[in-house]
């Protein structure tokens, strides 16, 4: 399978929204919607993990990403994803990566290659 990297450099094809949307899998829907909602104190129905990836033409997105500012931001500037981006790494970018150090390592990788 083909690696699909987000705008911010979360690895897609690796989420569990992504992976219940690609198996078309009611039961993994209902049960990360339960997970993510007591981990990020939010009311996230089942119907809400339905995604394609961040990069897909597609409309199906999970319910934060249709709504990121970084991900507008790449979309706007029409990169890739950050890594390609002249003003690398931004202040929204460097919050993001508190919590999602992963996707530094990934950008940063991409950046060095």
């Amino acid at each position: 399978m083909e690696t699909l990297i987000a705008v911010c450099g979360i690895n897609c094809g690796a989420c569990e929204a992504y992976l219940a949307t690609q198996n078309d899998d009611d039961a993994a829907r209902a049960e990360i919607a339960g997970k993510w909602s007591k981990m990020y104190d939010a009311d996230i129905k089942a119907a809400d993990i339905n995604c394609d990836g961040c990069t897909s033409e597609s409309d199906r997105r999970f319910m934060y990403c249709s709504h990121c500012q970084i991900r507008a931001c790449g979309v706007e500037r029409k990169l890739v994803n950050c890594a390609y981006c002249d003003d690398y790494a931004c202040e929204e970018l460097e919050k993001f990566f508190k919590m999602a150090p992963e996707a530094k390592t990934t950008l940063d990788g991409i950046r060095e290659s």
